[in-house]
């Protein structure tokens, strides 16, 4: 049986999703981090196609959502956008370390996937953290600094910004140093699906489909790349992708 547990790593709020028979023993893991606005509940279905398979799953919810929301309006939540993406990267190595600590992590066995900001998270983050040994990236951009640019012009459209040049400048040098698109060898051939529909108006689909195009010849093993453009579809993933995004973690996990 499949059960959901609410825990709290720390101060990070999170549903662990495991077969029971599971609970307590060192398993291969995947940790999921929800897109903007959302929250760690939504990505339940994708969790429980992982437990089906003999996976732990844990769902985070990032700084301001769902139980750490505390009341931001949806403007200041759109400002700290990637105040948000660098906490999520710093609570994925509290996260890493509670499993190893209780000894529920398997050796080699950990995987990171995320939906849209999610996605944007677990591309940063496998430059940061090469003990992660397998991701995938649904409707998330790689080129970090780039997507950063352009909500930055999206901000500024009506003539202000709201933030000093300092606070940019500093901004784009924390980006610089985890963005995946500027740092491919730091993939170091482990496994990365793309999922992106085709017609997404949010993360832009040739942002990551760019990305695959560059790095495949980076890849010695071809079997640890993949990209999947779904055709019609908008910024939103679809159910064949979980499925393809579970059946890549246990190809490369399991």
């Amino acid at each position: 049986m499949i059960g959901i547990y609410q825990e709290s790593i720390e101060e990070i709020p999170c549903l662990h999703v495991i077969n029971q028979k599971f609970a307590g023993k060192e398993r291969p893991t995947v940790i999921y981090f929800h897109g903007f606005t959302s929250a760690k509940e939504q990505n339940l279905p994708i969790a429980y196609m992982l437990a089906e398979k003999g996976f732990r799953v844990l769902l985070p919810d990032a700084l301001h959502h769902g139980e750490r929301k505390m009341g931001l309006s949806d403007e200041e939540r759109q400002l700290a956008f990637f105040e948000i993406v660098l906490k999520n990267i710093s609570e994925l190595n509290t996260i890493h370390n509670y499993l190893l600590e209780k000894k529920l992590l398997a050796e080699g066995a950990l995987g990171i996937a995320g939906t849209s900001m999610g996605g944007i998270t677990t591309s940063a983050a496998l430059v940061k953290y090469p003990w992660v040994n397998a991701a995938a990236v649904m409707m998330g951009t790689p080129k970090l600094q780039e997507y950063a640019r352009q909500l930055l012009q999206y901000v500024e459209g009506n003539g202000h910004s709201p933030f000093s040049k300092e606070d940019l400048d500093s901004l784009f040098q924390e980006l610089a140093e985890i963005d995946l698109s500027v740092h491919m060898e730091s993939l170091n051939d482990r496994p990365l699906m793309f999922w992106h529909g085709e017609k997404d108006k949010v993360v832009p689909f040739e942002h990551s489909h760019s990305f695959y195009q560059a790095v495949k010849p980076l890849y010695k093993n071809t079997d640890h790349l993949q990209f999947i453009g779904e055709k019609g579809r908008e910024h939103k993933v679809s159910v064949p992708a979980m499925h393809s995004a579970t059946e890549w973690f246990r190809r490369h996990l399991l």
